[in-house]
């Protein structure tokens, strides 16, 4: 419905954030007697907790105030998403603006009188191997984020293996790439089972980076190590040290393989 009233509350405001289930009942509730949509997001590859959303927002003073506060990083925090889940602040949003943001108008704010229904609409700019790049319209403003499968991979997983992108192990200007490649080339003769180097965290998030880019814009593959150098730069320190920690643990890995196979290599 294009327009209607907002219908009497069955509870107040506290009665709902003390009680999940009654939330459950009333949000239903609400979103048929408006006659819209409802259903419950999945992020990352679980259901999310609409109330948990609800409470940790309007202790924030509602939606309105968490985007001008840009408190939705702090939000996301709460739920212990998996390090794969990096569109988790603009998820959040995005669902909480169309399954709950009336909700609040009345429960919250206890608003009463017409109903107004606020549009959203998206568009994929983008496809990549977990997951889309979209951008979404909530009323004059526009917003782009990433979208992830529902059926994303073990948070141990590294992020290279889950988005699987093909990148150097050092990245370096385009133009020296193929001069890259004919040194690689000439190693291959080595030992095959000398362990695989490590790789930093910058690494990680090239790999990734990359394999967005290269769906979005194919044709402007020469700038990926320019474009995805200054979004290196520009996270910051809590995001890059997601990746960071991904290249200590690969680290990890190389020296214990490395130990095993200098050991192995000295009882031959």
């Amino acid at each position: 419905m294009s327009s209607s009233r907002y219908p009497p509350p069955l509870a107040s405001h506290d009665d709902v954030v003390k009680d999940p289930t009654l939330f459950w009942d009333t949000l239903r509730n609400f979103h048929t007697a408006l006659g819209t949509k409802y259903m419950v997001p999945v992020i990352g590859g679980k259901d999310l907790n609409l109330h948990v959303l609800y409470v940790e927002v309007t202790q924030r003073g509602g939606f309105d105030k968490v985007v001008s506060e840009k408190k939705w990083r702090e939000i996301s925090s709460v739920f212990s998403f998996s390090p794969t889940t990096t569109s988790a602040s603009y998820a959040l949003r995005k669902h909480y603006f169309s399954l709950l943001h009336q909700y609040e108008q009345l429960y919250f704010f206890k608003r009463q009188g017409p109903w107004m229904a606020s549009t959203a609409s998206g568009t994929i700019d983008g496809k990549f191997d977990c997951g889309y790049l979209v951008s979404v319209k909530v009323g004059s403003e526009i917003l782009k984020g990433v979208l992830y499968y529902p059926n994303q991979p073990d948070p141990s997983i590294s992020t290279n293996q889950a988005c699987t992108a093909i990148v150097p192990y050092n990245p370096m200007p385009y133009h020296s790439n193929k001069r890259n490649r004919r040194r690689r080339r000439k190693r291959r003769g080595g030992d095959p089972s000398r362990p695989k180097p490590n790789r930093s965290g910058y690494n990680f998030f090239f790999a990734e980076k990359h394999s967005m880019l290269k769906s979005l814009y194919p044709e402007r593959e020469r700038e990926f190590t320019k474009m995805i150098g200054e979004s290196w730069s520009s996270l910051s320190q809590e995001e890059r040290m997601v990746y960071q920690s991904y290249g200590l643990k690969d680290k990890e890995r190389y020296q214990k393989e490395m130990k095993e196979y200098k050991e192995k290599a000295n009882l031959k």
